[in-house]
Order: structure tokens, then C-alpha cells, then sequence
């Protein structure tokens, strides 16, 4: 990897190839793969990102809104794209960019299908989510008679597949709550299929459904986290890679004396005389206030710099006391170590809060070799 002249996030493409091919050894060969690229690919890089994908023929992809949707297609995306959350205001958009919709209530279903007759639209692909637990969005299982009589009085759309979300899969205290997720689903996926007479795809299994539920796999899997390299657990994060690496460098190197203050607020308060490097980076980027005064810490030269005072909005101060290094020196926010996991722990989140917060500002590098 190149030694950053700026703050930069890498994107390791062949780490990405790592993490495809991992989740898919999970899996029987006919197993279908959904590639999730909501919120740029997890903060990466969508486009890149999908585009990769696309040629390691991955069979689906995913996002959150249709907007997102339309920046794949215009980047050449011709796989399948299921849009999550879709509103009904851009319809017509999704149909012209042949994109298909998540429909979860009989009011989107039906404002569905209004559009897509207007549209001329026959067999029109779409797909019926089910809440089996998460209560989040989705039909409940008594609405399988409602969906399907819908769905069979007109010929405009076409069932293509009907899906739910694990709510627990990455805990494994609740192996109980995720069966009977399981077996819920199996119990709508099955009077479904009886009732509209024919089989759409079935899928359920997250990335931590992947990898802790092999009979939650069906007829394909939805993959995000785990194809940025985390695995909701220590255990599987030592079997995929991160994709993306966060770096910057040191702007300027300050001394501090005994009683002085660093930062806004005058939040830290140097009880000897100490070292401090200043970094090109803050909560515009994604580094947010939480990670300051001693929680978060960089990476120097492979030591730990804790994150001193409050974070700035575009620069942090680290403590380099105890560390040999100079101004223009590359420092790693998180990578391999510590991870994206490892770095959000500091504040008490998660990688996926962490990733999908680097702003857009940040410089996208993205390495294939």
C-alpha cells in the first residue's frame, strides 16, 4: 500500500474477492449471492465497489433507496438492483431504470401498481418483504391471503421474490428467537408459494445468517458487513479482510506544557510537559466528538496515539509523547489494526457506524493489485 499524503480511505479490492469467495464457500452452489451496496457501499466507493462485483458475477445487488439505485445504473450496473426502502413519489423513476421495489404494506404494494399500469408494465418484478421479528417493515404473516389475492388480479407485477430480516443473527445467546425467525418465515414462504402457485425466490439470511444459520441460506443470501470485512464476531473478523484502510498524516507537531490546554472547550488539560500531533481530520469526516478526550486512538508507526480534547471539525489532536515521529508521517485511523470494529468499540458503536460515516470529502483510492 501507497504511504499516505493526505487523509485518503483505500479500498482493497482483492480483499473484497477475499470476503466474496469466503461467504461463498458458506454456501451450496445454487445458492444465489445479494451483494448489499447501500450508503456508497458501506462508505467505500459504490460504483468501484459494484462494478467489481458485477464482474465476479454476483447474482443480486441491494440499496436502500432508489436514488442509489439510479447512480449504479449509471455507472454501468446491469445486474439486478432490489431497492429496500423505496417511495412510492419516485416510481416511475425506479420502472424506467428497471430497478425493482421492496413492498411491504398493501398501501405501497397497491400505490405500485397504479404506477406501473400507468406505466404499461407487464410481469413486473418485485419483491414481498415479510416481518418475522424485526419490526422494522414488512407484511405480517397473516397478510399472506392479502398479498397474494393483490398480486394474482392483476398482471402488471410479478412476484419475484418474498424476504424477511434476521433481528439477532450475530448473538448466539439468542439461537432461540432466530430459529423461530426461521421457521416463521418457512411457515409464509411455504403457504405463499401454495397459494400464488409458483415459487419465488427465498431469502432471509444476513451476513451473521450466513455464517451462524446454514438453514437459513435457501435460495440466497443478502451479504453487506461481511463483504467490507467484518463479521460481527472476533472470531469470523479473523477470516475476512476490511476492505477499506482510513489514513492521513501529521500536519504539525506541537509541545505542550504543564497546565496548558489543546482543543475547543480548552477540553484537555496536559498535567507534564507532552507531545501532540495534529491530523487533517475531524467530524466532518466521519471522526465524531465521541472519539475524543482519550477514547478513540490512531495508529503511529505502530503505535497508539490517543485522540486528545475534543475532535475539531476537521482536525483531531493526538497524544505522541511516548512515540518516535515526524510532521508529514503517515498515521492509520483504522485498517487491519485496529480495525473498524476495534476503532467504533473506543466509543461504544459499531464498524457500521463508523464506515458509513466517512464523508464524501475523503479522497477514495482504490487498489487492485
Amino acid at each position: 500500500m501507497p504511504k499516505a499524503r493526505e487523509t485518503v480511505l483505500e479500498i482493497d479490492l482483492k480483499a473484497l474477492k477475499h470476503n466474496y469467495e469466503y461467504l461463498k464457500s458458506k454456501l451450496n452452489n445454487n445458492t444465489k449471492v445479494l451483494a448489499v451496496v447501500k450508503a456508497f457501499a458501506y462508505g467505500s466507493d459504490a460504483d468501484e465497489i459494484a462494478k467489481y462485483l458485477q464482474d465476479l458475477k454476483v447474482d443480486y445487488f441491494a440499496v436502500a433507496y432508489i436514488s442509489e439505485g439510479v447512480a449504479l445504473r449509471d455507472a454501468g450496473i446491469r445486474t439486478p438492483i432490489l431497492v429496500l426502502h423505496p417511495q412510492a413519489i419516485n416510481f416511475k423513476i425506479l420502472i424506467e431504470r428497471c430497478l425493482e421495489p421492496s413492498l411491504y404494506n398493501a398501501k405501497i404494494l397497491n400505490e405500485f401498481i397504479t404506477v406501473a399500469s400507468e406505466e404499461k408494465q407487464n410481469n413486473y418484478p418485485v419483491h414481498i418483504k415479510f416481518n418475522t421479528g424485526l419490526n422494522r417493515l414488512g407484511f405480517d404473516e397473516n397478510d399472506v391471503d392479502t398479498v397474494v389475492s393483490i398480486a394474482t388480479e392483476t398482471s402488471t407485477i410479478k412476484v419475484k421474490s418474498i424476504f424477511s430480516h434476521l433481528a439477532e443473527s450475530e448473538n448466539l445467546k439468542e439461537r432461540d428467537f432466530t430459529r423461530q425467525q426461521i421457521e416463521r418465515f418457512k411457515h409464509i414462504s411455504d403457504a405463499f408459494t401454495e397459494r400464488i402457485g409458483y415459487k419465488p425466490i427465498l431469502h432471509l439470511a444476513n451476513t451473521s445468517g450466513i455464517l451462524n444459520y446454514p438453514e437459513a441460506h435457501l435460495d440466497m443470501v443478502r451479504s453487506g458487513i461481511g463483504l467490507y470485512g467484518y463479521g460481527n464476531s472476533e472470531e469470523e473478523d479473523k477470516n475476512l479482510k476490511p476492505i477499506a484502510t482510513l489514513k492521513s498524516i501529521i500536519s504539525q507537531i506541537h509541545t505542550i506544557k504543564k497546565g496548558e490546554t489543546v482543543g475547543y472547550n480548552r477540553a484537555y488539560k496536559s498535567d507534564d510537559l507532552k507531545k501532540t500531533a495534529t491530523i487533517p481530520i475531524g467530524h466532518a469526516d466521519g471522526i465524531g466528538r465521541q472519539y475524543g478526550n482519550k477514547k478513540g486512538f490512531i495508529t503511529i508507526n505502530g503505535s497508539k496515539a490517543f485522540i486528545i480534547g475534543n475532535v475539531c471539525m476537521d482536525m483531531i489532536m493526538v497524544d505522541i509523547t511516548d512515540i518516535d515521529c515526524n510532521e508529514g508521517d503517515e498515521v492509520i485511523i483504522f485498517g487491519d489494526h485496529p480495525n473498524a470494529s476495534q476503532f467504533a468499540h473506543t466509543a461504544n458503536t459499531i464498524s457500521y457506524e463508523i464506515i458509513t460515516a466517512i464523508s464524501q470529502r475523503v479522497k477514495r483510492l482504490i487498489i487492485d493489485n
